[in-house]
């Protein structure tokens, strides 16, 4: 794939994940503070990428798993995750105990394991084999464990009311962070599995 070419992917990646910001922005569920507090890491996170996309660029399959990951936080943020409605839908029907849409997102969030990979792979000396794969696996791990020390921060400095209550969305289960985590490493391990688009990838980068 030439750089032009690639390029235009990207930013067509951009336009559409703006487009999915601004849709959030207009009226979320749960009012801007519970929005802002569930979309602000993503927010961050492509600020990070286009700031430094003429000097790191990724392939096109990392950035196509980043725009899957933050529209899901986009999503999450504009219902609340205990209230998307298409997982309030399966949660009725089922007779479920609780929206599964959090649950969703953070075995979706395995695929991250990917994008790490990428950069292990280009910024350090690491080469492609099972322990570059579970350096990477540790390090998605890590982070989703970082964040749900964040979720747990929130509770201890500011007042444990609905704001914090609907950006934890536990929907009263304790083993929440744990199901969370779990979750996060199933994926993980799955996603694994798809690497070698990765690789395809870098090489056809490296053209």
């Amino acid at each position: 794939m030439s750089r032009k070419k690639g390029s235009s992917i990207h930013f067509f990646i951009l336009f559409v994940v703006m487009l999915a910001l601004i849709w959030s922005l207009i009226k979320p569920e749960e009012g801007y503070i519970v929005w802002l507090m569930e979309i602000l890491p993503s927010v961050l996170v492509l600020i990070f990428l286009i700031s430094r996309y003429n000097h790191f660029r990724l392939t096109t399959v990392s950035y196509v798993i980043i725009t899957l990951l933050v529209i899901l936080t986009f999503i999450g943020g504009h219902y609340s995750y205990s209230k998307v409605p298409l997982f309030t839908w399966i949660k009725d029907y089922f007779d479920l105990q609780r929206n599964h849409y959090d649950r969703f997102g953070h075995f979706l969030k395995g695929l991250m394991v990917i994008v790490i990979i990428e950069i292990l792979l280009r910024k350090t000396v690491l080469l492609k084999s099972k322990t570059t794969n579970f350096i990477a696996l540790c390090i998605t791990l890590a982070i989703g464990a970082f964040y749900e020390i964040i979720e747990w921060a929130s509770t201890k400095i500011g007042k444990e009311g609905k704001a914090t209550n609907d950006f934890l969305g536990m929907q009263g289960d304790i083993w929440d962070a744990q199901w969370d985590m779990a979750l996060l490493l199933v994926g993980s391990i799955l996603s694994l599995f798809f690497t070698k688009i990765l690789y395809k990838g870098l090489e056809k980068l490296r053209e």
